[in-house]
């Protein structure tokens, strides 16, 4: 398997998820001890394993697999690669980890949305893990690879169950979707665009802030995002990040009020305006259409984890009344 190599012995392995340089899994060595960061699906695990044979990696040289939360485009084929990677330990945020040793609601409630037949296509069964295979990384822990220390902390706001992983080494963090998303076809001049990620159905705006600033908090030079690759100037790129996620929130409150099919409808349609504003600012060597093809699945996204965060600020409203 294709692998981009970068400084301090990470690597940046293309999960094969839905199209070339969508989601992001990565490797990192120290000492001959390997961690894998994120597992993509479970028609990822033959590329992480071929990774591995290239780099003459044998299976008890793994000593971590870590998932940043389980959404199914970072976990789903952790028990397919643990089974693999006999050696290996879990890793896990600690709401997260029930998931990840009975896989069964994460299954029917994915199969629940996307129906069996593509649900099987996409991401096949889920497999277990074994409860004694299982760490959990709470806030401000630490495990040791080889001579490399790795920093977890907190980060909900995209998910509950969501933790970033800080490497002393690069002084990088590894931020699943916390940092959101910049795919390489958006890039422009060196520069990427960046865009928050609100996907159902536990985004959180404050919450979210917060932990970006966290991240930010720490000086770090590069952030490893899962969609997709390395990133520079985390602190500039942030900045970006809160001012859309104000702007998006916005776009969410004036379609509180209708059914669900219109607000979601809705905030779709402005969110992409938005968006194509933004590309059209920032530069951009596709045409608009081709930028509405890559931006598409993600703006669908988050138009529906606006309506669930609508929903969920109507019944607190409520609750108060």
């Amino acid at each position: 398997m294709s692998a981009i190599s970068l400084p301090g012995k990470v690597y940046c392995l293309d999960t094969g998820f839905q199209r070339k340089q969508m989601a992001a899994c990565y490797a990192i060595e120290s000492e001959g001890r390997w961690a894998i960061i994120e597992t993509g699906t479970n028609d990822t695990v033959p590329l992480i394993l071929a990774f591995l044979e290239q780099q003459a990696v044998s299976p008890e040289q793994v000593d971590f697999i870590i998932i940043t939360h389980v959404h199914l485009d970072h976990a789903g084929g952790v028990g397919k690669l643990m089974e693999s990677l006999g050696h290996a330990q879990l890793l896990v945020h600690e709401k997260g980890a029930r998931h990840m040793i009975d896989p069964s609601k994460l299954q029917q409630g994915a199969t629940a949305v996307y129906g069996e037949q593509e649900f099987q296509r996409t991401y096949g069964e889920l497999l277990p893990v074994d409860e004694r295979r299982v760490t959990v990384m709470k806030d401000n822990s630490d495990v040791i690879l080889g001579l490399r220390r790795l920093h977890f902390i907190d980060t909900p706001g995209h998910a509950d169950h969501h933790f970033c992983i800080f490497d002393e080494q690069t002084q990088g963090w590894f931020t699943g979707d916390t940092f959101g998303l910049a795919y390489k076809e958006l890039d422009h001049n060196g520069k990427p665009f960046i865009i928050p990620t609100t996907t159902p159905v536990q985004f959180d705006p404050d919450k979210l802030k917060r932990s970006i600033q966290r991240l930010i908090s720490y000086d770090p030079e590069v952030m490893y995002l899962t969609h997709f690759g390395e990133v520079h100037e985390p602190e500039k790129l942030s900045h970006q990040l809160f001012d859309q996620i104000d702007e998006l929130v916005q776009i969410a409150q004036k379609y509180a009020d209708l059914e669900e099919s219109l607000q979601v409808e809705g905030i779709y349609r402005e969110l992409m305006a938005l968006l194509l504003r933004k590309l059209e600012h920032h530069g951009s060597g596709l045409s608009v259409e081709e930028q509405k093809k890559v931006l598409h699945s993600d703006v669908l996204l988050n138009a529906k984890g606006l309506f669930v965060y609508n929903k969920r600020q109507e019944k607190m409203l409520m609750a108060e009344n």
